[in-house]
Protein backbone atom coordinates (compact mmCIF):
# COMPACT_ATOMS: atom_id res chain seq x y z
CA UNK A 1 0.00 0.00 0.00
CA UNK A 2 1.43 3.35 -0.93
CA UNK A 3 2.22 5.67 1.97
CA UNK A 4 -0.45 8.12 2.88
CA UNK A 5 0.65 11.75 2.79
CA UNK A 6 -0.25 13.78 5.83
CA UNK A 7 -0.67 17.49 5.97
CA UNK A 8 2.09 19.24 7.92
CA UNK A 9 1.06 20.44 11.33
CA UNK A 10 1.76 23.88 12.81
CA UNK A 11 5.44 24.65 13.48
CA UNK A 12 6.64 23.82 16.98
CA UNK A 13 7.56 26.84 19.04
CA UNK A 14 10.31 26.87 21.64
CA UNK A 15 9.16 27.08 25.23
CA UNK A 16 8.58 30.61 26.32
CA UNK A 17 10.81 32.20 28.90
CA UNK A 18 9.25 34.67 31.25
CA UNK A 19 10.15 38.25 30.35
CA UNK A 20 11.41 38.92 33.86
CA UNK A 21 13.95 36.08 33.56
CA UNK A 22 15.20 37.39 30.20
CA UNK A 23 15.63 40.85 31.65
CA UNK A 24 17.68 39.40 34.48
CA UNK A 25 19.98 37.10 32.49
CA UNK A 26 20.68 39.02 29.29
CA UNK A 27 22.68 41.90 30.79
CA UNK A 28 24.75 39.51 32.88
CA UNK A 29 25.53 37.42 29.79
CA UNK A 30 26.68 40.48 27.88
CA UNK A 31 28.81 41.74 30.75
CA UNK A 32 30.52 38.49 31.68
CA UNK A 33 33.22 38.62 28.99
CA UNK A 34 36.10 37.87 31.37
CA UNK A 35 36.26 36.01 34.68
CA UNK A 36 35.55 37.98 37.84
CA UNK A 37 38.86 37.49 39.60
CA UNK A 38 38.34 40.16 42.25
CA UNK A 39 34.99 40.80 43.83
CA UNK A 40 34.00 44.02 45.54
CA UNK A 41 31.58 43.89 48.46
CA UNK A 42 29.22 46.34 46.74
CA UNK A 43 28.26 44.03 43.85
CA UNK A 44 31.03 45.01 41.46
CA UNK A 45 33.97 42.99 40.13
CA UNK A 46 37.38 43.69 38.59
CA UNK A 47 39.13 41.62 35.92
CA UNK A 48 41.60 41.89 33.04
CA UNK A 49 39.96 42.43 29.65
CA UNK A 50 40.01 39.43 27.31
CA UNK A 51 41.64 36.04 27.41
CA UNK A 52 40.16 34.78 30.67
CA UNK A 53 43.26 35.84 32.59
CA UNK A 54 43.32 35.69 36.40
CA UNK A 55 46.07 38.35 36.52
CA UNK A 56 47.95 40.85 34.38
CA UNK A 57 51.18 39.54 32.85
CA UNK A 58 53.79 41.75 31.22
CA UNK A 59 57.39 41.40 30.12
CA UNK A 60 59.93 43.92 28.88
CA UNK A 61 63.35 45.43 29.38
CA UNK A 62 64.13 48.47 31.51
CA UNK A 63 62.35 51.58 30.21
CA UNK A 64 59.70 49.65 28.26
CA UNK A 65 56.10 50.96 28.37
CA UNK A 66 53.58 48.12 28.72
CA UNK A 67 49.87 48.52 27.94
CA UNK A 68 46.79 46.63 29.12
CA UNK A 69 43.13 47.17 30.04
CA UNK A 70 41.20 46.54 33.24
CA UNK A 71 37.43 46.08 33.42
CA UNK A 72 35.20 47.09 36.33
CA UNK A 73 31.74 45.51 36.11
CA UNK A 74 28.85 46.84 38.17
CA UNK A 75 26.24 44.07 38.32
CA UNK A 76 24.24 45.84 41.01
CA UNK A 77 21.08 47.92 40.70
CA UNK A 78 22.64 51.23 41.69
CA UNK A 79 25.58 53.20 40.29
CA UNK A 80 29.00 52.81 41.89
CA UNK A 81 31.93 55.25 42.00
CA UNK A 82 35.44 53.76 42.12
CA UNK A 83 39.04 54.90 42.04
CA UNK A 84 41.89 52.93 40.41
CA UNK A 85 45.55 52.89 41.39
CA UNK A 86 48.65 50.74 41.10
CA UNK A 87 50.18 49.03 44.11
CA UNK A 88 53.84 48.11 43.72
CA UNK A 89 53.81 48.94 40.00
CA UNK A 90 54.02 52.39 38.33
CA UNK A 91 50.60 52.20 36.64
CA UNK A 92 49.05 55.18 34.84
CA UNK A 93 45.32 54.95 33.99
CA UNK A 94 43.37 56.63 31.20
CA UNK A 95 40.85 57.52 33.92
CA UNK A 96 41.49 56.87 37.59
CA UNK A 97 38.03 57.98 38.85
CA UNK A 98 34.92 56.33 37.43
CA UNK A 99 31.16 56.40 37.99
CA UNK A 100 29.73 53.18 36.62
CA UNK A 101 25.94 52.94 36.10
CA UNK A 102 23.99 49.90 37.24
CA UNK A 103 24.50 46.72 35.20
CA UNK A 104 27.34 48.25 33.19
CA UNK A 105 30.97 47.43 32.55
CA UNK A 106 33.69 50.05 32.17
CA UNK A 107 37.02 49.26 30.48
CA UNK A 108 40.01 51.42 31.45
CA UNK A 109 43.32 51.25 29.54
CA UNK A 110 46.49 51.72 31.57
CA UNK A 111 50.25 51.64 31.11
CA UNK A 112 53.09 50.33 33.25
CA UNK A 113 56.59 51.69 32.64
CA UNK A 114 59.48 49.46 33.66
CA UNK A 115 61.88 51.66 35.70
CA UNK A 116 65.04 52.57 33.72
CA UNK A 117 67.27 51.18 36.49
CA UNK A 118 65.30 47.96 36.99
CA UNK A 119 67.40 44.82 36.89
CA UNK A 120 66.32 41.55 35.29
CA UNK A 121 63.93 39.42 37.30
CA UNK A 122 60.31 39.04 38.37
CA UNK A 123 58.33 41.71 40.16
CA UNK A 124 54.83 41.65 41.58
CA UNK A 125 52.20 44.28 42.21
CA UNK A 126 48.47 44.80 41.84
CA UNK A 127 45.77 46.96 40.33
CA UNK A 128 43.63 48.17 43.22
CA UNK A 129 40.04 49.42 42.82
CA UNK A 130 38.33 51.16 45.74
CA UNK A 131 34.76 52.43 45.96
CA UNK A 132 33.34 55.40 47.87
CA UNK A 133 32.57 53.20 50.89
CA UNK A 134 36.15 52.01 51.30
CA UNK A 135 35.58 48.55 49.81
CA UNK A 136 38.45 47.34 47.63
CA UNK A 137 39.20 44.66 45.04
CA UNK A 138 42.59 43.84 43.51
CA UNK A 139 43.99 42.03 40.47
CA UNK A 140 47.61 40.78 40.63
CA UNK A 141 50.23 42.14 38.23
CA UNK A 142 53.17 39.89 37.28
CA UNK A 143 56.02 41.81 35.66
CA UNK A 144 59.13 40.17 34.26
CA UNK A 145 62.05 42.46 33.49
CA UNK A 146 64.37 41.15 30.79
CA UNK A 147 68.00 41.88 30.11
CA UNK A 148 71.43 40.43 30.91
CA UNK A 149 71.98 39.21 34.46
CA UNK A 150 75.03 40.78 36.11
CA UNK A 151 76.12 40.04 39.69
CA UNK A 152 78.44 42.73 41.07
CA UNK A 153 78.96 44.43 44.43
CA UNK A 154 81.46 46.67 46.22
CA UNK A 155 82.61 47.12 49.83
CA UNK A 156 82.98 50.79 50.73
CA UNK A 157 83.70 53.09 53.70
CA UNK A 158 85.42 50.45 55.80
CA UNK A 159 86.31 51.76 59.28
CA UNK A 160 87.41 50.31 62.63
CA UNK A 161 85.73 51.80 65.69
CA UNK A 162 85.92 51.27 69.44
CA UNK A 163 84.30 47.81 69.47
CA UNK A 164 83.16 47.12 65.90
CA UNK A 165 84.00 47.28 62.22
CA UNK A 166 81.63 49.28 60.01
CA UNK A 167 81.28 49.15 56.23
CA UNK A 168 78.85 49.60 53.33
CA UNK A 169 77.75 47.08 50.73
CA UNK A 170 76.55 48.35 47.33
CA UNK A 171 74.85 46.19 44.69
CA UNK A 172 76.38 47.33 41.41
CA UNK A 173 74.74 44.63 39.29
CA UNK A 174 71.30 43.75 37.96
CA UNK A 175 70.34 40.83 40.20
CA UNK A 176 69.28 40.51 43.83
CA UNK A 177 72.26 39.50 45.99
CA UNK A 178 72.55 37.64 49.30
CA UNK A 179 76.18 38.36 50.34
CA UNK A 180 78.63 36.23 52.33
CA UNK A 181 81.28 37.90 54.52
CA UNK A 182 84.69 36.86 55.87
CA UNK A 183 86.88 39.02 58.14
CA UNK A 184 90.63 38.95 58.82
CA UNK A 185 92.93 41.17 60.85
CA UNK A 186 96.73 40.82 61.07
CA UNK A 187 98.79 42.60 63.70
CA UNK A 188 102.50 43.15 64.24
CA UNK A 189 102.85 39.81 66.02
CA UNK A 190 100.45 37.77 63.86
CA UNK A 191 96.77 37.24 63.11
CA UNK A 192 94.36 38.67 65.70
CA UNK A 193 91.01 38.03 63.95
CA UNK A 194 89.90 35.31 61.53
CA UNK A 195 86.17 34.75 60.83
CA UNK A 196 85.14 32.17 58.27
CA UNK A 197 82.70 33.16 55.48
CA UNK A 198 79.06 33.30 56.55
CA UNK A 199 75.82 34.44 54.90
CA UNK A 200 74.65 37.88 55.99
CA UNK A 201 70.95 38.38 56.88
CA UNK A 202 70.40 40.93 54.11
CA UNK A 203 69.03 40.96 50.55
CA UNK A 204 70.42 43.60 48.22
CA UNK A 205 68.26 44.53 45.22
CA UNK A 206 70.01 46.18 42.26
CA UNK A 207 71.36 49.61 43.22
CA UNK A 208 70.78 49.13 46.95
CA UNK A 209 73.27 50.37 49.56
CA UNK A 210 73.39 48.99 53.13
CA UNK A 211 75.48 50.13 56.11
CA UNK A 212 76.49 47.15 58.25
CA UNK A 213 78.75 46.48 61.21
CA UNK A 214 80.79 43.59 62.55
CA UNK A 215 81.30 43.40 66.35
CA UNK A 216 84.88 43.12 67.62
CA UNK A 217 84.88 43.03 71.40
CA UNK A 218 88.26 41.29 71.82
CA UNK A 219 90.41 43.69 69.88
CA UNK A 220 94.11 44.08 70.84
CA UNK A 221 95.10 46.50 73.58
CA UNK A 222 98.38 47.53 71.98
CA UNK A 223 98.96 46.71 68.33
CA UNK A 224 98.82 47.99 64.77
CA UNK A 225 96.60 45.81 62.58
CA UNK A 226 95.47 45.49 58.99
CA UNK A 227 91.74 44.63 58.68
CA UNK A 228 90.44 42.99 55.51
CA UNK A 229 86.80 42.24 54.55
CA UNK A 230 85.92 39.88 51.69
CA UNK A 231 82.34 39.74 50.38
CA UNK A 232 81.00 37.28 47.81
CA UNK A 233 77.58 36.47 46.31
CA UNK A 234 76.05 34.09 43.79
CA UNK A 235 76.84 34.76 40.16
CA UNK A 236 80.53 35.51 40.73
CA UNK A 237 80.16 38.78 42.66
CA UNK A 238 83.21 39.47 44.84
CA UNK A 239 85.00 42.43 46.41
CA UNK A 240 87.53 43.10 49.17
CA UNK A 241 88.42 46.15 51.23
CA UNK A 242 91.11 46.72 53.84
CA UNK A 243 92.21 49.42 56.25
CA UNK A 244 94.74 49.96 59.04
CA UNK A 245 94.06 50.67 62.69
CA UNK A 246 96.37 51.38 65.64
CA UNK A 247 95.36 50.29 69.15
CA UNK A 248 97.02 52.22 71.98
CA UNK A 249 96.02 52.16 75.69
CA UNK A 250 95.56 55.90 75.84
CA UNK A 251 94.45 55.79 79.47
CA UNK A 252 97.78 54.39 80.63
CA UNK A 253 99.67 56.71 78.33
CA UNK A 254 97.72 59.72 79.60
CA UNK A 255 98.25 58.69 83.22
CA UNK A 256 101.99 58.21 82.74
CA UNK A 257 102.28 61.54 80.98
CA UNK A 258 100.43 63.27 83.79
CA UNK A 259 102.75 61.70 86.39
CA UNK A 260 105.81 62.76 84.44
CA UNK A 261 104.46 66.28 84.07
CA UNK A 262 103.70 66.51 87.81
CA UNK A 263 107.19 65.29 88.73
CA UNK A 264 108.77 67.77 86.36
CA UNK A 265 106.73 70.61 87.87
CA UNK A 266 107.87 69.71 91.43
CA UNK A 267 111.52 69.55 90.43
CA UNK A 268 111.26 72.81 88.55
CA UNK A 269 109.65 74.51 91.56
CA UNK A 270 112.36 73.29 93.91
CA UNK A 271 115.10 74.49 91.59
CA UNK A 272 113.58 77.95 91.31
CA UNK A 273 113.33 78.25 95.13
CA UNK A 274 116.97 77.28 95.59
CA UNK A 275 118.05 79.91 93.09
CA UNK A 276 116.08 82.60 94.91
CA UNK A 277 117.75 81.85 98.27
CA UNK A 278 121.35 81.89 96.98
CA UNK A 279 121.19 84.92 94.71
CA UNK A 280 123.67 87.80 95.88
CA UNK A 281 122.28 91.17 96.73
CA UNK A 282 123.22 94.14 94.60
CA UNK A 283 125.57 96.91 95.93
CA UNK A 284 122.85 99.51 95.91
CA UNK A 285 120.79 97.44 98.28
CA UNK A 286 123.27 97.71 101.23
CA UNK A 287 122.37 100.45 103.92
CA UNK A 288 124.71 103.47 104.17
CA UNK A 289 125.18 106.25 106.79
CA UNK A 290 127.23 109.47 107.32
CA UNK A 291 129.86 109.76 110.14
CA UNK A 292 130.02 113.03 111.78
Amino acid sequence: MPPVARAPGPPRRPPRTPFALIALLLPLTLLAVGPAVAVGAGGWVVAPVGGGRPAFYAEGTAGTVLRDTVAVTNSGRTPVTVRLRGDGVPAVFARSDLRIPARTRAEVPFTVTVPPDAGPGDRTGAIVVRDAHGRTATVPVRLRVGGPALAALTVEHLAVGADRITYELVNRGTTVLVPRLSVRADGVFGRVLDRAPRTLPVRLPPGARRTLSEPWAGRPVLDEVRVRLTVTAAGGARDTADTSAAFVPWGAVTGGSAALAAGAAVLLGRRRGHRARTAPRSAGAEPTGAVS
